[in-house]
């Protein structure tokens, strides 16, 4: 399933019938990532279904704007439950969209399906939880909240008849904590998180992504030999890089050794190659081959 970001697809690659979590804090590009891999699915037989949970109607009038705009709304459905609207219809939307999913699943055919987002879902659910005196647990969350989503999540699958459902769930995080009782609950029933982070966000990275938190752990499984390999290249390099950035920037360049300078340019090219903003996808193949500029030093930024 490329979502046609370069740095997902190389290093955090979601297979179809996967459940991909996206994490972070407010405003920090969750819903732009799950925006762009349903642009990019643009003729190639994948129905589309955005659950839009809590959302302000304004946001998500937004998102269907831009979906017509690329003209996505050919295999797309949104299916939506504002903020405004009462908290039961919050709580069945996504339900409502995985039986969609479902729906076109078993006629052979591939469904991405994005939960936007799951933390008011699971707000929804305990407001319901506590006008039925149910008992409260932890922050006032009745007992069964992992339930909640763990039977939502787990009917993300490849089926026998052919089809598949992906899901990208969405939850949101404050101050970055993914510590938190949903966010931890979450990341223990998917098969992986790609994380946002703020302070990443602030310096201009786009996407803001956290490398070092983030994983798939489908991996290379769902790449082609060529990718897989390059991938776990670049990865290393971007992780070295990233944890002796802030001890070099400090230092005198000249006295580095020219191997060291080295490393550090071509971990100052890799995260400059990796910027990438909004309805700008890139294909597998162009992924290959800027990879390899990159790491070659061919590579300049435009």
């Amino acid at each position: 399933m490329e979502t046609g970001i370069l740095s997902i697809d190389s290093m955090f690659p979601i297979g179809r019938g996967q459940r991909e979590l996206i994490i972070g804090d407010r405003q920090t590009g969750k819903t732009s990532i799950a925006t762009d891999t349903i642009l990019n699915q643009k003729g190639k037989g994948v129905i589309c279904i955005y659950v839009a949970i809590g959302q302000k109607a304004s946001s998500v009038a937004k998102i269907v704007n831009t979906l017509e705009k690329y003209d996505a709304m050919d295999y797309s459905i949104v299916l939506s439950s504002t903020a405004s609207e009462p908290a039961s219809l919050q709580y069945i939307a996504p339900y409502a969209g995985t039986a969609l999913a479902e729906y076109f699943m078993h006629q052979g055919k591939d469904v991405l399906i994005v939960y936007d987002d799951l933390s008011k879902h699971a707000v929804a659910y305990r407001a319901i939880s506590l006008l039925l005196e149910r008992s409260p647990g932890r922050e006032a969350y009745p007992g069964d909240v992992f339930y909640l989503h763990s039977r939502l999540l787990e009917r993300g699958c490849q089926h026998l008849c052919g089809g598949s459902v992906t899901i990208l769930p969405i939850v949101e995080t404050r101050g970055g904590d993914i510590t938190g009782y949903i966010p931890t609950n979450i990341i223990s029933i998917t098969d992986g998180q790609i994380v946002l982070s703020k302070k990443n966000f602030d310096k201009g990275q786009k996407p803001a992504i956290h490398y070092g938190l983030s994983v798939s752990r489908l991996g290379g499984a769902v790449q082609t030999a060529d990718m897989k390999k390059l991938g776990a290249v670049v990865r290393r390099e971007l992780l070295t890089y990233l944890e002796t950035r802030e001890v070099y920037e400090m230092a005198n360049m000249d006295e580095m050794s020219k191997e060291m300078r080295a490393r550090l340019m071509r971990g100052a090219r890799i995260v400059e190659g990796l910027t990438q903003y909004k309805y700008q996808a890139i294909s597998s193949e162009n992924c290959i081959q800027k990879f390899k500029a990159i790491m070659e030093g061919d590579y300049e930024h435009s």
